[in-house]
């Protein structure tokens, strides 16, 4: 088959013919018909100090994708040959305490896919039945292709309540601009969005920001001022990981507020956990999603929301066939676009 493939520990993929994947009692083989790019397969590519300590080199990389079940192993359930479906890319022991107790995302061996074996740049993915989902509503190859990283966007959006709530939202990158879409759905008041992007601030603004602000020209607090808040937020997505962006973030929070926080930290973060303490500020860290409340909760939103489902899908701003896989990780590397999806049915 044909795949993206990483053939030793350095710089740099190849389109290449791979042996197609075999299939355990339990796994299910998928024909890949879309695949996400996504910032951890950026990492991969240029095998920065990240990827040197956390990928398994030779590698097919790749963990958002949407394909359709060509073939399951003789213990599998509930999976049918012909069905469409994404995956969960974190494949746990089921063993540990946390797996054992139903925190399956909380696995402390968990292994990734498209980090620690092979994933799904490829025409075809082996992947443990138990891992995958069944799209049983009609939505489109592109979303399905996105549906892990709208499950960070939602695991986010959903860790506190948001209904009647004001939400600051640091970071428009395109799981950012998710959960500001998942927010508005789930009832918050006011939402502001931050970036230094003037074309994410826009797109911000059409998934449903009240307000925008270019942080390296102006405050958080002028979206206060603007909107007339009188208190701070009640609600903080840190998504960018940027140092400078959750000092600033807790900067503006209401005693009592309420963070979660997705971006991972490019380097040490200068904390004032005085505020943090004497303003009872709660911080809780998000990974991945949980499994499933969290895909049964994205599923349903978009089955029942045609708007959010609108909204979901204007994310996806560029397409690529797969054999084309470099213009489309230029594009996702320019850092103004949404979502890059590679097309496996145009190679």
């Amino acid at each position: 088959m044909k795949a993206l493939y990483k053939a030793q520990a350095a710089p740099g993929f190849e389109f290449a013919e791979v042996p197609e994947p075999q299939i355990g009692p339990d796994d299910v083989l998928i024909k890949v018909l879309r695949s996400g790019i996504c910032g951890t397969d950026l990492h991969i590519l240029e095998w920065d100090d990240w990827a040197q300590h956390n990928i398994n080199a030779p590698l097919v990389p790749g963990h958002e994708f949407y394909g359709e079940v060509v073939q399951i192993g003789a213990g599998v359930r509930d999976v049918k040959v012909g069905d469409r479906v994404s995956g969960e890319g974190h494949i746990v022991c089921g063993t540990c305490r946390n797996c054992r107790a139903g925190r399956r995302q909380m696995c402390i061996r968990t292994q990734g896919l498209g980090c620690q074996r092979d994933g799904a740049f490829a025409q075809y993915l082996s992947l443990p039945a138990e891992n995958v989902w069944v799209h049983h509503a009609d939505i489109s190859p592109e979303v399905g292709a996105i549906f892990d990283p709208l499950g960070n966007a939602v695991h986010t959006a959903l860790a506190f309540p948001v209904l009647g709530e004001d939400v600051l939202v640091a970071g428009c990158g395109p799981i950012g601009l998710m959960a500001i879409a998942v927010a508005r759905f789930a009832g918050a008041r006011y939402i502001v969005g931050t970036d230094v992007s003037a074309p994410r601030l826009e797109m911000a603004k059409s998934m449903g920001a009240d307000y925008v602000v270019d942080v390296s020209s102006a405050p958080i607090q002028s979206a206060q001022q603007a909107l007339g808040m009188r208190e701070g937020f009640d609600v903080g997505f840190e998504m960018s990981g940027a140092p400078t962006s959750l000092p600033q973030m807790i900067a503006n929070m209401n005693h009592g507020g309420r963070i979660a926080m997705l971006g991972l930290p490019h380097g040490d973060i200068a904390v004032d956990w005085g505020t943090v303490v004497t303003h009872m500020l709660v911080l809780k860290g998000i990974y991945g999603r949980e499994m499933f409340e969290t895909w049964n909760a994205m599923g349903a939103m978009l089955q029942t929301s045609p708007e959010l489902n609108a909204r979901i899908s204007s994310v996806i701003t560029d397409q690529f066939p797969a054999s084309d896989w470099e213009r489309g990780f230029a594009a996702a590397k320019s850092g103004g676009v949404g979502k890059v999806v590679l097309n496996w049915e145009e190679l």
